[in-house]
């Protein structure tokens, strides 16, 4: 059984959706757990339509150094391209078992608490480890044919937009 800290349903921790233009333009999802950032590259970027599934691939943990970044990777380094913090904010568990019991299991349920997204969220991994689905829950802040990723595309952070971050980058 995975060793970790406890992690309690009140508790809320830093989370992060980065918009991330590097080979494909993709969004990148990082939840503060256990010490790192647990991170998924969510292709479409997020959904405020619970009838809408994303996929969500697990990508490698990122250090908690990490949770602020938004600028310009340089060529020839991984992950090269344009880093936005589009959304920030906290979550807290929605599960009365621990990160590692939820991950090893395929099912985080959690709510957040950002500057653009609001309200519970699932991760529900597919049969492949490395694929998950993150889906919105039907809780008062859902808004079916809403397009988040169109309707507010400017950063979280800086209030740029992609463009205005590579051309000071």
């Amino acid at each position: 059984m995975l060793q970790c800290q406890k992690m309690r349903k009140a508790t809320r921790y830093k989370y992060y959706f980065q918009k991330h233009r590097a080979t494909t333009l993709h969004y990148d999802l990082r939840l503060e757990m256990v010490g790192v950032l647990k991170s998924w590259a969510v292709p479409k970027g997020p959904s405020l339509d619970p009838a809408v599934k994303r996929l969500a691939v697990m990508v490698e943990d990122h250090a908690l150094s990490y949770d602020g970044f938004e600028g310009v990777i340089p060529e020839g380094k991984y992950g090269a391209g344009t880093v936005m913090l589009w959304d920030i904010g906290t979550y807290r568990l929605l599960e009365e078992a621990g990160p590692a019991e939820c991950m090893k299991r395929g099912r985080f349920k959690f709510s957040v608490k950002g500057e653009k997204l609001k309200g519970a969220f699932s991760l529900v991994r597919m049969r492949d480890t490395k694929n998950w689905l993150l889906i919105k829950s039907r809780d008062g802040e859902e808004k079916p044919g809403y397009d988040v990723t169109d309707e507010m595309p400017d950063s979280a952070k800086s209030g740029k937009s992609m463009d205005e971050i590579a051309s000071a980058g």
